[in-house]
């Protein structure tokens, strides 16, 4: 697999999504920087993850890495973030830095959103359970706002109440793919879920290993999905704040989180037997119901 097809393979996990990351509603430009941080992201959280193409040696090839550091994910890191920093006043090697410049350079983009990202992966390494609920929003302050905030800044449309909404609806929705995937983290040995809600719950660890949940499990669920479900609500009027297609894909992100904890709770919240996916029709009536409510 060369480069560009290790690439090509990062990008195509944006069809996975709860919500396309750039549908073609959008201008091309907008698609085309959109994608560009897109596959930062999710090359990031696939280091994170060791789950690289072609086990991440084209990759640690690119960063200047022998084919052992591959299987290291904090020198990949380490290295990514080097190169990230070529960015913004360089020549990055990797292929998806490479595109990623000329969005950095056309919008003026900081190197703090980024790197943020690559913390939260690094924080992956070391840290696999929370606290508190305190701690959770803190990580996903890491993992998931920036990526709203760099879209109002490509789309040039950032205010502090627009962070301030955009913060809401990226946590709510990284909130929400923490529940869909319990038991996926559970393998890596990560829990999302916050010790101080577990215990109130009587939720042990070794219940989270049963092939489904039992009531407490689902009790537990359920609350953290209205911490969610609070969240998105907070931020949805970010969708009536701008207009044009703008607003679309901002309420296909509401919309998309709403959708998704809906199919949690059809499933009962029982998240262990498998991720609850929404429906296509299910984020459809969603995004609609999103964009009539915050017209």
């Amino acid at each position: 697999m060369t480069g560009d097809d290790a690439s090509r393979a990062v990008l195509d996990k944006a069809a996975r999504e709860n919500f396309p990351v750039a549908p073609l509603f959008l201008p091309r430009a907008w698609r085309q920087d959109l994608m560009a941080v897109y596959g930062f992201a999710r090359l990031v959280d696939d280091i994170g993850d060791g789950d690289l193409a072609n086990g991440g040696r084209d990759d640690a090839a690119h960063l200047g890495l022998g084919p052992e550091g591959a299987a290291d994910r904090v020198a990949m890191l380490d290295a990514f973030e080097a190169d990230l920093r070529r960015v913004f006043g360089g020549s990055p090697a990797h292929p998806l830095l490479r595109a990623l410049q000329p969005t950095v350079r056309r919008h003026a983009l900081t190197p703090e959103p980024f790197l943020g990202l690559i913390a939260a992966n690094r924080q992956d390494q070391t840290v696999t359970r929370y606290a508190s609920y305190g701690d959770l929003l803190a990580y996903c302050e890491l993992s998931a706002n920036p990526v709203g905030r760099l879209v109002l800044s490509l789309t040039g449309t950032s205010t502090p109440e627009r962070i301030r909404r955009s913060d809401a609806v990226c946590t709510a929705l990284q909130i929400v793919e923490h529940l869909q995937d319990v038991a996926e983290d559970l393998g890596r040995d990560r829990i999302y879920l916050p010790a101080e809600d577990m215990k109130r719950h009587g939720v042990e660890e070794a219940d989270l290993h049963a092939p489904h949940a039992d009531t407490r499990v689902r009790a537990l669920v359920a609350f953290e999905a209205g911490r969610a479900t609070d969240l998105l609500n907070d931020g949805a009027p970010l969708v009536g704040s701008v207009r044009g297609r703008l607003r679309l894909l901002l309420a296909g992100f509401v919309g998309g989180g709403r959708a998704a904890l809906r199919a949690v709770e059809a499933a009962g919240h029982d998240v262990l037997a498998g991720a609850p996916k929404a429906t296509k029709t299910g984020l459809l009536r969603a995004v609609g119901s999103t964009l009539r409510r915050e017209g």
